[in-house]
C-alpha cells in the first residue's frame, strides 16, 4: 500500500506551496509515481504544480445530477448513474510523467460536500496500491479530519505561519486526530514564512503549549511571493531557494 502523507492547517499559511514542493521532491528522489490529491473544495494545487486539470470530482458529481434534465450530460442507455460515474472517474485523474493528480473541486451552488468527500475517500482507497506515495493537500481547517476522509494517514504534516492563531489551529487538528483514534506514525508541525528562518519566543511558547512536535522551520522568501503574483508554478523555484533547502531538511528528517 502507498504511504499516505497528509498536509493540514489553517488557510493562508502556505501549505499548498509546501505540498507541491514535497511532491516534486519525492518525484526527483525516485519515489514516483506519486498520487497527488487536492482534497480542497477551493482547489489550486495544480497551479503550484504547473499542470492543467480535467474535470474535478465535484464537476463529475454535477454532471451525474444533471443527467436527467440536461442533454449535454445524458447517460448512455442501459447504464446506471453509479456505473457511469465510475467510468468517468478515470477522466478526473490528470497524468504526468512523474505524478498523477486527483482534484476534489466543489459542487455548484448550495449544499453539503459530503458526497464529493466520499468520492475522495473511495478513490484514494482504490488507487492506494498503485502508488508508492500519496500526498494529500487538505482543505483549511478540520473538515476532512472530522469526517474521517483519510483514515490511513501515515504522516501528518501540520503547517502554520508564525502566528499564535496558526499554531493554535494546528494544535486543534492534532487534538482532534487523537480524539478520533487516528494514530499516524508521525505527526508534527512545520512553521512556514518565518522571518530569517527564526522563531521568536512567543511562537516557541505556543508550540510547547499545544504539545506539538516541531519538524522544521521554513523561512520567508520574497521569490515565493513574486512567483505567486506572476502566476508562476512554485515547482519552478530555483534550486537554491531557501524554501527548498528548508523543506529538504524536513523531508530527510522524516526519512522520506
Amino acid at each position: 500500500m502507498g504511504h499516505v502523507i497528509a498536509m493540514a492547517g489553517k488557510g493562508g499559511v502556505g501549505k499548498t506551496t509546501l505540498c507541491g514542493l514535497l511532491i516534486q521532491y519525492l518525484c526527483q528522489s525516485g519515489k514516483k509515481p506519486v498520487l497527488a490529491v487536492d482534497a480542497d473544495a477551493n482547489s489550486n494545487l495544480n497551479e503550484v504544480l504547473g499542470v492543467e486539470i480535467g474535470p474535478t470530482l465535484g464537476e463529475l458529481r454535477e454532471e451525474i445530477e444533471r443527467a436527467g434534465t440536461d442533454p449535454r450530460y445524458k447517460i448512455p442507455a442501459g447504464t446506471t448513474k453509479a456505473d457511469w460515474l465510475e467510468m468517468r472517474m478515470a477522466d478526473a485523474i490528470t497524468e504526468t510523467d512523474d505524478f498523477d493528480l486527483l482534484v476534489m473541486g466543489r459542487s455548484q451552488g448550495q449544499g453539503c460536500y459530503c458526497f464529493v468527500n466520499g468520492l475522495v475517500q473511495t478513490q484514494v482507497q482504490k488507487l492506494q496500491s498503485h502508488y508508492p506515495y500519496i500526498v494529500v493537500d487538505n482543505e483549511a481547517g478540520m473538515e476532512h479530519v472530522s469526517r474521517g476522509i483519510l483514515p490511513n494517514m501515515e504522516k501528518v504534516l501540520l503547517v502554520s505561519d508564525c502566528s499564535r492563531r496558526g499554531i493554535q489551529a494546528a494544535g486543534r487538528i492534532a487534538a482532534l486526530m487523537k480524539e478520533m483514534n487516528l494514530h499516524p506514525d508521525t505527526m508534527g508541525l512545520i512553521v512556514n514564512r518565518a522571518p530569517d528562518g527564526v522563531l521568536d519566543e512567543g511562537t516557541k511558547d505556543e508550540i510547547d503549549k499545544q504539545h506539538l512536535q516541531l519538524l522544521g522551520v521554513v523561512p520567508m522568501d520574497d521569490t515565493v511571493y513574486r512567483f505567486d503574483c506572476d502566476g508562476r508554478p512554485m515547482v519552478e523555484l530555483p534550486a537554491d531557494s531557501p524554501v527548498r533547502t528548508a523543506l529538504g531538511k524536513i523531508v530527510e528528517k522524516l526519512g522520506l
